[in-house]
């Protein structure tokens, strides 16, 4: 805030400084954003004009009857304006604002154009925590040198989270990534995404500015309310349950059905449990929620195909040895192996003892071997031993990061089995280094191939704008299956930012790759999948409608083994076996293969009985019916009632000669 106030004071020939209030007048009209943000890029632009060449944007003058105007949407307009007036790149924008604290908040602002920054409002709250006592005071040394030191750690905090956040994109220096604009927009309208962040995709639309401006309104209200009833500061709870707090699919209620029904093979519990997951999907939590079924023509439970050939479509999740417990990784994988899924080894390689059936004809061997960019514990052995190969290019939860696991899970065992030296911490790379082309992963798919003509090969992808013609390429490249993979996926060890930030919707992936497959007549050729927090029956109905054959499961198959989503899956510390290397702790593993085989056989069940209410025989019928699906009605909720969905529900128009699934063996 120092370092601030000495460039607002700047006495020098070269350099002028003016300031810019973002506020406006908080009377609940309607109207009143858009005009302010009118005001500030003509403001810019005179003062521009008239020499100034450090323009400070600052929303400290926000009063009882002044709200502040958000600075992501301030700095993306007044940016887009010099720039179509020629301006830009005569001046400096630098916002000072006090809805600034996380390092996505920073990386937006520097990708829409802000030359710096200053959070002002977190650095007086580490001041004010200082003052109280709660970062813990040293008598010894005086107040001011503590909070220097308070401010440095945070600004290295913030520093090291932007070179995080720039490293997924492949870019190395702040100037790149200043204006990047390397983002996508869920849920603003076309008029706030053309005026704030032109050039930006924004598929579903959404809020426009008056919508913004009751939100902001309300959080004006709350702050300033002279109501003493009213709660200073919500509860919060966006990374973990809470009471009061933000609402989550997993809520204790949810698991505790899961985890009864399923040890108790009692499927009424899990209707119940499926009944209170679909609820909260109507919330707006999933793009999947706002969506219902068209009515069908009903047909009996009888027709449909049996539970045994449904199972056949499962996989579970990419989740490596190492980042769960040996315990936790063969139960699953035993009782994939039971029903004939597929469980995933994840990148961490797979011990060799599993490749070995157990007395009882049980096998602990995981069907998917999975190839990442760390290569760890990738041999000739382990590739030949698999039904299917799949090759990640990205995590849907973590788009743009390799994998990591800390030094401290991994032990001896681990070493072994990844081929690396223990207690050393294991990251792999952003990006496949032998892969910067279609070219280069078509030559990767052919080695594999030879490696093991048996296997099956995988490309994972994430859920992207333009994943479609991606996935194109990925087919062109023989590739025999696609996994779209969604934001909601992933265990508690990912980065707190990239859960919140980072990924999109897997509905959004997965219904574009399906409808450029088929304008490509490729979708015959390859089997689509997708994952990312599938749940219920009828999410898998959802994904198979718009357009997936196969479903993997990964977060609620972990539920059912035990988890209670303590999130401290990256301290070794899960209290439940799963997440942990501790001996100790994964004696307390209870999880068994019966459990597991219960759940996925409830999940079976429940879609078959939606195929009969709409009367498909078969998953392969079903597949890409996406006309059978359709907005929700109902929906008056001012936040989300202006989403167009009509991208998810396009119906790619098609002779009867391309097919819907795979019916065409790649070479």
């Amino acid at each position: 805030n120092k370092d601030l106030e000495k460039i607002k004071g700047l006495d020098h020939p070269h350099f002028k400084t003016g300031v810019i209030d973002l506020i406006f007048k908080a009377d609940g009209q309607k109207g009143r954003l858009k005009a302010a943000l009118d005001r500030l890029c003509a403001e810019a632009e005179d003062l521009t004009r008239s020499g100034v060449n450090i323009l400070v944007l600052s929303d400290r003058k926000a009063d009882a009857t002044h709200a502040p105007i958000p600075a992501l949407l301030a700095v993306g307009a007044i940016h887009h304006h010099l720039i179509e007036t020629g301006l830009r790149v005569r001046t400096s924008l630098i916002a000072e604002a006090g809805d600034v604290r996380e390092t996505h908040h920073f990386a937006t602002l520097i990708g829409y154009g802000a030359n710096a920054v200053n959070a002002w409002m977190a650095y007086a709250t580490i001041s004010d925590l200082g003052q109280k006592g709660i970062l813990g005071l040293d008598p010894e040394q005086s107040f001011e040198a503590q909070e220097a030191r308070w401010f440095e750690t945070y600004d290295k905090a913030v520093g090291k989270g932007l070179l995080k956040i720039m490293s997924k994109i492949g870019i190395s220096t702040i100037q790149s990534y200043h204006g990047a604009q390397v983002f996508e927009i869920l849920g603003l309208g076309q008029e706030v995404a053309e005026k704030c962040f032109k050039g930006t995709v924004s598929r579903i639309a959404g809020l426009d500015f008056n919508d913004l401006g009751e939100e902001i309104y309300a959080r004006h209200h709350a702050a300033f309310s002279k109501d003493k009833a009213t709660p200073r500061l919500d509860t919060g709870g966006v990374f973990q349950w809470k009471r009061d707090g933000e609402a989550h699919l997993l809520t204790p209620q949810s698991i505790h059905l899961l985890q009864y029904a399923t040890r108790k093979g009692d499927y009424d519990t899990f209707k119940k449990y499926s009944a209170l997951v679909n609820e909260q999907t109507q919330k707006a939590m999933t793009l999947r929620g706002l969506l219902t079924f068209r009515k069908g023509k009903p047909i009996a439970l009888e027709e449909v195909e049996p539970v045994e050939d449904i199972l056949r479509r499962f996989a579970t999740g990419a989740m490596s040895f190492g980042s769960i417990s040996h315990e936790a990784h063969t139960t699953l994988a035993i009782a994939m192996n039971r029903i004939g899924g597929k469980s995933n080894s994840g990148e961490g390689g797979e011990d060799e003892s599993r490749y070995v059936p157990r007395p009882n004809g049980d096998s602990e061997r995981s069907a998917t071997k999975q190839v990442a960019s760390g290569r760890f514990g990738v041999t000739s052995h382990y590739l030949t031993n698999a039904d299917e190969l799949q090759i990640k290019m990205a995590q849907g939860a973590k788009p743009g990061e390799g994998g990591q696991l800390p030094g401290h899970k991994v032990n001896d065992w681990i070493g072994r089995v990844r081929h690396s030296t223990p207690g050393v911490g294991l990251i792999s790379p952003p990006p496949h280094h032998d892969i910067y082309s279609i070219e280069d992963l078509a030559q990767l798919i052919f080695d594999l191939k030879n490696a093991n003509p048996r296997a099956r090969i995988n490309v994972k992808l994430v859920s992207k704008a333009g994943v479609g013609i991606i996935a194109s390429g990925v087919a062109k490249a023989h590739a025999d299956a696609i996994l779209i993979s969604g934001d909601n996926g992933g265990t508690g060890a990912s980065p707190l930012s990239s859960i919140r930030h980072a990924g999109l919707p897997w509905e959004l992936g997965l219904a574009e790759s399906h409808q450029t497959l088929i304008k490509n007549k490729l979708r015959d050729r390859v089997t689509l999948q997708t994952d990312g927090k599938i749940m219920t029956g009828r999410d898998l109905a959802m994904a198979t409608l718009l357009g997936a054959e196969e479903w993997g499961v990964a977060t609620a198959a972990l539920i059912v083994e035990g988890c209670v989503m303590m999130r401290k899956c990256h301290l070794n510390t899960c209290p439940v076996g799963i997440a942990t290397q501790d001996e100790n702790l994964r004696k307390k593993f209870t999880g068994k293969p019966e459990h597991v085989i219960r759940f996925f056989t409830f999940l079976a069940q429940e879609l078959r009985e939606i195929m009969a209410e709409l009367g498909f025989r078969t998953v392969n019928e079903m597949v890409g019916k996406v006309e059978m699906l359709k907005a929700r009605g109902g929906i008056s909720h001012w936040k989300y009632r202006k989403l167009d969905l009509s991208p998810i529900l396009y119906k790619e128009p098609a002779d009867e000669k391309v097919g819907q699934y795979k019916q065409r063996p790649q070479d």
